[in-house]
């Protein structure tokens, strides 16, 4: 399905007025409103080809319809965000799952739609049919060196299609662990893990970069071989200046004060990207900023502050993608909201009194700071990231504007009700 400039432009002047009151008065309250404006304009944020089909758990999944059954139909999908916010101009590649049999009929596919090849993301963590030996017992860790190799060999091939697609990244993330005491010699699986790692990295080239995602638990619940990211940090550290740590914002035990990790990871120049989610209890993969939106603000807060403090592009220099599962939702709401939380807490953190947050800092007033932090948490931005929407002409209210013209429908039509997304 194609939105066309017409049903935005309907939709945005039914809702014109009514805006331009709102972003009066929020410009009544923010200084500078003109250059984050600018900043909300210039921030996109990568799609994961895997998100846009229903998730799921262990226990089950239930699709919705009108799943996209293929690569191209997943980058018309990301296409379809994109027009609708104009802040979604990436995809994400998974592979084997989205393996390219044409890339330059892909690569034209995605510039119709106004989208990039963002990282490339391998997978160990299930047996793929024509592999010659299972990753049970883990991959790049694995005591037996024929299932490294096999492991080594998938990460380069990633890195071989993303090259021809415009990719310049690749994420790692690893299963790799143990269930049980006593099931792994800990130095070994590092020191496995880490020579495992080297070879991917030297088959890097050099205008890449390599994502090393951490995770405290599961899928084995014992130990996992890169659990945090200290231990991330860890092998960047040894890999070279082209690898970094990336944040999936449920990979932490609860109440792990994630904004610290951030602005430590980011001072140590060690900050690769991140993956956008929410969670309650775990690793639950939901919503940005359904359940924990002061948190994702005083994430944004420490890196508007660490980006700044070493002349960093907000947009360009780190990697943005969301990683969400939409187990009971409309994949395609669900991300279009996580986009909107995303942009909102990154407003709010542009708006932020630095000068002021400084001096109660170096003064030691604790209210004062506290005061400053949570008023522009508590001021409402939504005026000034609807209006990067309307100048870069996009919808005022995407959500709105989604059911109005009532996509999921017509993508059942299009693909049929019992579609299934490739994928988990």
């Amino acid at each position: 399905m194609l939105i066309s400039s017409n049903h935005i432009d309907s939709h945005n002047e039914d809702l014109l007025k009514k805006h331009q009151n709102k972003l009066v008065f929020t410009a009544s309250e923010i200084n500078e409103t003109e250059a984050i404006i600018q900043k909300l304009i210039d921030f996109q944020i990568a799609i994961p080809s895997w998100a846009l089909g229903t998730g799921g758990t262990r226990f089950g999944r239930f699709a919705g319809g009108g799943e996209p059954r293929s690569l191209e139909e997943k980058i018309e999908d990301v296409g379809l965000l994109h027009k609708l916010n104009n802040a979604s101009g990436a995809i994400s590649l998974h592979i084997p799952w989205d393996i390219p049999t044409n890339y330059g009929a892909i690569k034209t596919l995605a510039g119709q739609h106004g989208l990039k090849f963002d990282a490339m993301n391998s997978n160990t963590f299930q047996d793929q049919a024509s592999a010659e030996h299972t990753y049970k017992y883990g991959s790049l860790q694995n005591v037996n060196k024929a299932v490294r190799k096999q492991a080594i060999a998938h990460n380069i091939e990633v890195i071989k299609h993303g090259i021809e697609l415009g990719s310049e990244s690749l994420t790692v993330w690893l299963a790799d662990g143990s269930n049980f005491p006593g099931q792994l010699n800990f130095r070994k699986a590092y020191q496995n893990t880490l020579e495992s790692l080297e070879e991917i990295y030297d088959a890097l080239p050099s205008n890449w970069k390599l994502f090393l995602e951490y995770k405290c638990a599961e899928p084995n619940f014992y130990s996992t071989t890169v659990a945090d990211w200290g231990q991330s940090y860890s092998y960047v550290k040894k890999l070279g200046d082209k690898a970094q740590t990336l944040v999936d914002l449920g990979h932490h035990l609860p109440n792990a004060n994630i904004e610290q990790i951030v602005s430590l990871l980011l001072m140590e120049n060690k900050l690769g990207g991140f993956h956008f989610n929410d969670s309650k209890y775990g690793d639950d993969d939901l919503t940005a900023g359904a359940l924990k939106p002061y948190q994702l603000f005083l994430i944004f807060n420490e890196l508007v502050e660490g980006m700044d403090a070493r002349g960093m592009n907000h947009a360009k220099d780190l990697g943005w993608m969301i990683d969400a599962s939409h187990n009971i939702k409309d994949p395609l709401e669900d991300l279009l909201q996580s986009v909107e939380a995303i942009m909102i807490a990154y407003a709010q953190a542009l708006s932020v009194d630095r000068k002021a947050l400084v001096q109660a800092q170096e003064e030691n007033d604790v209210v004062k700071a506290q005061e400053i932090l949570q008023n522009a948490f508590r001021t409402d931005v939504r005026a000034l990231v609807a209006e990067a929407r309307l100048r870069s002409g996009a919808a005022l209210n995407p959500v709105a504007l989604y059911r109005s013209i009532q996509v999921r429908q017509n993508l059942i039509e299009e693909r049929g009700l019992k579609t299934m997304a490739t994928g988990l």
